[in-house]
């Protein structure tokens, strides 16, 4: 049996920044989130980290299947990116006038994303899905917004729901949604709302928390390109979660059709913080009539580190290998359920998996599960995808397989 990891100095902290700090530790990050139930069984806050681990304020190590929450596509701390970040920080970062090394970053973007005309850098994922419908609007001059039931696409008032603290009903009134994979119903709010849509807002499938996640139908993309071409709506992918770990020219290219809009922003560049909008040349336009900046959104060391982060994922062949990491990983851990009775869904694209002990619906046998596997040494969280990276090796998978195994033993022995 292996050593069960305890957090005393995770908890002092915690405490202490409860004291300073909203919720001690805010957004999908924090304890208050959902991820991490029973809440004494995960490390709160970290103290370094390398390639594929992750190690707490206790010493305790992790082999780590959130990788901050997908940012680290390559492991952290890559040489190669690093390299190229702190080359570019010698030079210059955020200064008055932007350095070129971001009209590099725009044309290596250009050149890789199938749907991608140019490119429009900002630093966080709900910048690019703001700027996305915002650029919706101001071409189509209409003001609705089609969402996939499911969804998540930031925290701006117009991503969220009329019963969440702070949101207006002017925020959401014209917010319209339908259930994934239906199209008859798509099809019919089209019918209903003619010549209002300004956009349809989704991720290349269904990779939302809580529940099973779930490809497109077959032909489903299709049908939706042809819908918004016939009806003149912008078809908006938001490509912020799975973008670099299903196709490296973009996930709507995986599945066999263009965005007009994509929107990246996790594995752009290992971590540093970027993220970018690209689209088809018949938005350009739109997209500079915009009033949409930042103080940061120039900084030179995240585009540096941005191409060599692409370079070094069009090196690897990295969705493919994500994938390939991933599809050993679930067959292992669906094999293990198995040998205690347990049914493990391992659902979505391997390289972006999602985890649900299916045999108990109330979902507290699963987070018991993933529970004995953090205090054993396995960064996995209750309720949310988890993401492969490039440094996990043969050798962390064994090791994860082998602390599953014992974390399905202490549950099986407790529910004997």
């Amino acid at each position: 049996m292996r050593k069960v990891y305890e957090y005393p100095k995770s908890r002092a902290a915690f405490e202490r920044a409860c004291k300073l700090i909203p919720s001690g530790i805010y957004g999908h990050q924090g304890p208050a989130e959902g991820c991490y139930v029973p809440v004494e069984a995960f490390p709160l806050y970290s103290s370094r980290a390398q390639g594929s681990y992750l190690w707490d304020l206790d010493g305790n190590k992790f082999i780590d299947y959130m990788a901050a929450y997908g940012p680290n596509v390559l492991g952290y701390n890559d040489p190669d990116v690093d390299e190229a970040a702190a080359r570019q920080r010698a030079i210059s970062d955020c200064t008055t006038l932007p350095n070129p090394v971001m009209v590099d970053f725009a044309d290596l973007l250009v050149e890789t994303v199938a749907c991608a005309d140019w490119a429009f850098f900002a630093k966080n994922g709900n910048d690019v899905t703001t700027c996305a419908v915002m650029t919706a609007r101001a071409y189509t001059h209409r003001k609705k917004i089609v969402f996939f039931k499911g969804y998540y696409h930031g925290v701006s008032p117009w991503t969220q729901k009329i019963d969440y603290a702070g949101i207006l009903e002017e925020d959401v009134q014209n917010n319209l949604y339908v259930t994934w994979n239906d199209f008859d119903e798509l099809q019919e709010v089209f019918e209903k709302n003619k010549g209002q849509i300004a956009c349809v807002i989704a991720q290349p499938y269904m990779h939302g928390n809580f529940a099973d996640n779930e490809l497109p139908a077959e032909g489903f993309w299709k049908k939706v390109r042809k819908l918004c071409d016939d009806t003149g709506t912008v078809l908006i992918i938001d490509d912020v979660r799975a973008g670099f770990r299903l196709d490296i020219a973009g996930s709507d290219h995986y599945f066999g059709f263009k965005a007009d809009l994509i929107c990246f922003c996790k594995a752009l560049a290992n971590g540093y913080n970027v993220s970018a909008l690209c689209g088809r040349d018949f938005l350009k336009n739109a997209v500079s009539s915009l009033s949409f900046t930042g103080s940061y959104w120039m900084s030179a060391v995240p585009f540096a580190a941005g191409i060599a982060c692409i370079q070094k994922m069009k090196r690897l062949n990295c969705p493919q290998l994500l994938i390939d990491k991933g599809t050993k990983l679930k067959n292992g851990l669906i094999a293990t359920a198995l040998k205690y009775g347990y049914d493990l869904h391992v659902s979505g694209v391997p390289s972006l998996f999602y985890l649900r002990i299916a045999d108990d619906p109330t979902l507290m046998l699963h987070q018991e599960w993933i529970a004995e596997c953090v205090k054993r040494g396995v960064f996995f969280t209750n309720h949310h995808n988890h993401f492969i990276n490039a440094s996990l090796t043969d050798e962390d998978i064994e090791d994860t397989l082998e602390i599953a195994d014992e974390a399905f033993m202490v549950v099986k022995d407790r529910h004997s």
